[in-house]
């Protein structure tokens, strides 16, 4: 198999050139749990994974990868048999290829909980990392949160984990609070469901649970609360939101049915429900944004919190995929000046052909303005979101 893939000239950001390379399948053999990659592994549009030198932390990593399908560059593969080195060089990483090392920086971060030293601060240095990255491109985490791959439900627990954090940041970022309160909020959304992140997984991939299962996420709360202070956790706050964010506002939450509850576990709670709706699962599809927005303001009787992140996403958020008002499809790929005039990229013509070359348009402009949300189409799943944001042709 073979590509064009698009590299960036370090001496010139602006300028981009084509180098053909040809991409080989890889099986299990040749990557080894917990050793670091001779080179860089790829999905089969060349797409960066993993680069050279990363660590793969465990088999059910491996195996979620290999499912995937994965391929790597035949030049780099040759480099590393021949001894000489290459397969190390510096490659440039675009934000979703960031955005992927996060699900496994996080993995590592969580499993490791109870067998390395240092989790608090570990905890906290992935936290800064994420929220610089949602900060460099709020519209691109947006986008991954509501453009969920439904081949990949066997990392939903760790997907889950890290929409959460982004809604949590976004939200308490737009109703002021200091940075060290959002950052603990995140570490909160972060590490919540850590003791059933195979749980998770495995009922976004079956569509149902045991009743041993249950019993797990009903002592989840208590038991991740236990975890974190093993580890070395002493933040009140870090730790009351955690045990208090499946509890409800008068009551009939769980664990402790509290009438009660911090305003931090409010927005965790609302953020890991809205979550939850619109991201797919086996049983059944994500639900529309704007019907879990919807329900959302609902449940939490119109509070800040609920205002404030439907702010954020707008009612046509990034990944929305709309009708113009010239008969183009496109997905939102930016907000707006207003919630319901985004920047859209047009993904096929007024007949409805694919295009070639993806073209923004302005929804604030009568003739591209959105005339519904459209159904899901399989060029979207053939379209890489480089190309969209024009990071790649």
């Amino acid at each position: 198999m073979s590509g064009i893939l698009t590299t960036t000239d370090a001496a010139n950001p602006g300028h981009r050139s084509h180098v053909t390379t040809q991409l080989l399948p890889l099986v299990a053999g040749q990557m080894k749990v917990g050793s670091p990659l001779p080179f860089g592994v790829r999905d089969e549009n060349g797409k960066l994974l993993l680069a050279a030198g990363q660590l793969i932390g465990n088999p059910g990593q491996l195996d979620a990868l290999l499912a995937r399908g994965l391929y790597a560059d035949r030049a780099e593969i040759e480099a590393f048999v021949a001894g000489r080195g290459d397969a190390a060089k510096k490659t440039t990483l675009s934000l979703f290829d960031l955005w992927e090392q996060a699900v496994w920086r996080l993995e590592k971060l969580l499993r490791s909980i109870d067998h390395e030293p240092g989790f608090p601060e570990r905890c906290d240095e992935f936290t800064n990392h994420l929220v610089a990255l949602v900060q460099r491109d709020p519209d691109i985490a947006i986008y991954l949160a509501v453009r969920q791959d439904a081949r990949r439900l066997k990392l939903y627990g760790l997907t889950h984990a890290l929409h959460c954090a982004l809604i949590c940041q976004l939200t308490a970022t737009r109703m002021g609070w200091p940075a060290d309160r959002m950052r603990t909020l995140v570490k909160a959304a972060l590490t919540m469901n850590l003791t059933i992140i195979d749980v998770q997984a495995n009922f976004a991939v079956q569509g149902r649970l045991t009743e041993a299962n249950r019993a797990q996420i009903a002592a989840h709360p208590q038991s991740v609360l236990e975890l974190l202070r093993a580890a070395g956790v002493n933040d009140p706050a870090w730790l009351t939101t955690v045990i208090e964010h499946h509890e409800h506002p008068g009551g009939g939450g769980y664990p402790a049915g509290l009438t009660d509850l911090s305003e931090e576990a409010a927005v965790l709670r609302m953020a890991d429900v809205f979550m939850a709706k619109i991201s797919p699962r086996t049983d059944r599809p994500a639900l529309p944004i704007q019907v879990a927005a919807r329900q959302m303001f609902s449940d939490a009787k119109g509070s800040p919190a609920a205002g404030a992140l439907i702010k954020e996403f707008g009612i046509y958020p990034p990944g929305n995929f709309v009708q113009l008002a010239c008969g183009e499809l496109a997905l939102v790929i930016r907000r707006g000046a207003s919630a319901n005039t985004p920047m859209a990229a047009a993904i096929t013509d007024k007949s409805g052909a694919p295009t070639i070359h993806t073209t923004r348009r302005d929804t604030a402009q009568a003739a591209f303005a959105i005339k519904a949300l459209a159904a899901e189409s399989p060029l979207v799943l053939r379209m890489t979101p480089e190309r969209l944001y024009g990071l790649a042709e």
